[in-house]
């Protein structure tokens, strides 16, 4: 061996690469970038997947610099962000403190969040509030000041709010503003299926990068792929495991399930938030009301008795974070035999309930309830989905190239419970931490290769597809009964043989037939679902909203819940 090629040290050295090496890598680029042209690829500098606040925030940070493509399931504004009612939580007011905001969120989460990244997002709020008045979000105004309200598990009045609505602002601000970029291209309908990975090259590298996604085109029917350098995950949670959920209709938990296909560890699954007050109505099963009903005097009441309950519960009462007011509300229904509970503002007056919730009384009259003048009859429904995919506080997975931000992650600032208005809040400061972190290493990420066109030539459409709508019921029924509010070994055990069973009918009728949406929704539900039950399972103590009559005590030091695939 050449002395050339081994420092003092006596450590080996790699050899400069050859001109010809160098020739060959530019005629293999070439190439690659030719066949993507004749073939159903699409490449940009950074992919993002997802199009709320999470998502949008990540492009509009990077697309002075860079090529960027958004997809969404849907409409560009069908996410979860577009659903948010109560508001931001920020620092503002004269009195309240970083340290105050950051203690809320300790206790909410009840000792298992990450004290350096929530002290990094509560830093943070105040500067994301003024991009967004920049952006022109019209958030409510008191004596020429932003106006504040409080919601429950809060010590201080810090909620910035457009009425009740705002997370449309929000959303519609964000949209239009990336609408107008030159730099970013907006993909609506495109719903993914598996993240591009190293194993889809055609010359396989073993890197473990992740280079992209396939998604199937709703117009189209087709599996299109998109490959980038960068691609983040904006995806949302897993709420429709659950029978009842406040989520959109797409919160099926895609971008959990593709990040632990790929090889991503995913935590705290078991942190299954429920927001205790959801519209009660046989018809409409998904309407939130908002915490902020209750941090505005709202009180919860038994039915027929007029009884105001939480007081027996908590001393904050209603203003107790959510996992405690969710299990107050379902020990009174079970315990009485009830169908809900009552939330009364109405002795608010009716001139400050219009003022101050003008979408919940709009759409309540609808339906024949006034709440200026009677109560809401509401129940507890899945809302957030506290774990996710594991990340660091620049948004980076355990996979090169493959960033997260928003609700699809367990970013450790949630821990076992998410403190209201803190969920946009998040979107908004990991948006922009993944977008910088990328920016900065981008001489780093390498291109992508050629990778492997999606195979359709061996499957075909089905004629069953009714298996789909039976096996989601399924999923979504023994989630509610067995892994909800109140859990139980023997319930979580039913649960997981259910998943098992499932498990192999679901991926026998993926492998002979053509891929669809509700197939792909199916697919991702009946992942998360088993992440949720395993996760329960491992946790041998009650946590914040991980609660199981099995180990009613909390243990002295807390954990994550960390699965590895």
């Amino acid at each position: 061996m050449s002395s050339t090629n081994r420092e003092a040290d006596g450590k080996k050295r790699p050899r400069p690469a050859s001109p010809c090496k160098h020739r060959r890598q530019r005629l293999y680029w070439a190439a690659a970038r030719e066949r993507r042209l004749a073939t159903n690829e699409h490449g940009c500098d950074v992919l993002i997947i997802g199009s709320g606040a999470a998502g949008l925030t990540a492009a509009l940070n990077l697309a002075d610099r860079f090529r960027v493509t958004v997809l969404a399931k849907g409409r560009m504004n069908e996410g979860s962000t577009a659903w948010a009612q109560g508001g931001i939580a920020a620092v503002l007011e004269p009195g309240d403190t970083f340290e105050s905001h950051i203690e809320d969120t300790m206790i909410a989460g009840a000792g298992l969040n990450n004290r350096e990244v929530v002290e990094m997002v509560v830093e943070g709020a105040p500067a994301a509030i003024e991009r967004l008045v920049e952006l022109g979000v019209p958030f409510n105004q008191e004596a020429g000041a932003l106006h504040l309200t409080r919601e429950g598990g809060h010590s201080h009045r810090r909620i910035v709010h457009v009425n009740d609505a705002t997370g449309w602002a929000v959303q519609e601000a964000l949209l239009n503003a990336a609408t107008a970029h030159p730099n970013i291209r907006l993909v609506p309908d495109m719903v993914a299926i598996d993240l591009a990975t190293s194993r889809h090259e055609e010359r396989y590298s073993g890197a473990g990068n992740v280079w992209g996604v396939y998604a199937v085109n709703k117009a189209t029917g087709r599996v299109e792929l998109f490959t980038a350098r960068a691609t983040v995950l904006a995806t949302g949670g897993a709420g429709r495991t659950y029978l009842f959920s406040t989520a959109p209709k797409g919160a099926t938990g895609d971008g959990i399930a593709m990040a632990w296909r790929a090889g991503a560890r995913v935590s705290n699954m078991e942190m299954m938030q429920f927001h205790p007050t959801c519209l009660y109505n046989l018809e409409v099963k998904n309407f939130l009301i908002t915490e902020a009903v209750r941090g505005e005097g709202g009180r919860l009441l038994i039915p027929d008795t007029g009884y105001r309950f939480m007081p027996d519960f908590d001393e904050r009462a209603e203003l107790a974070p959510r996992d405690i007011v969710a299990r107050a509300i379902d020990h009174e229904i079970k315990r009485l035999g009830l169908d809900y509970v009552h939330l009364d503002i109405s002795h608010m007056g009716a001139a400050f309930v219009q003022e101050h919730f003008p979408t919940i009384y709009a759409k309540l009259m609808t339906l024949g309830i006034d709440m200026t003048r009677e109560p809401i009859p509401v129940v507890p429904a899945q809302h957030y989905t506290c774990g996710g995919v594991v990340v660091d506080r620049d948004g980076r997975t355990d996979l090169p190239g493959l960033y997260a931000a928003g609700e699809v992650t367990q970013s450790g600032l949630h821990g076992a419970n998410r403190l209201a208005s803190n969920s946009l809040l998040e979107c908004f400061v990991f948006g922009e931490a993944a977008a910088k972190h990328i920016d900065h290493c981008w001489d780093d990420l390498p291109p992508p290769p050629a990778i492997r066109q999606w195979d359709e030539s061996r499957v075909t459409d089905s004629d069953e597809e009714v298996v789909i709508k039976q096996n989601w019921t399924e999923i979504r029924r023994f989630m509610w009964n067995y892994v909800g509010i109140v859990r139980s070994t023997k319930r979580l055990e039913r649960a997981a043989h259910r998943i098992k069973m499932l498990g192999d009918e679901i991926a026998d009728y993926y492998g002979h037939f053509r891929v669809t949406p509700d197939l792909i929704e199916l697919r991702n539900l009946h992942q998360a679902a088993d992440l949720v039950v395993r996760s329960a399972l491992h946790r041998k103590e009650s946590r914040g909203l991980h609660y199981t009559i099995d180990y009613p005590e909390t243990l002295p030091d807390p954990v994550d819940t960390v699965l590895v695939p």
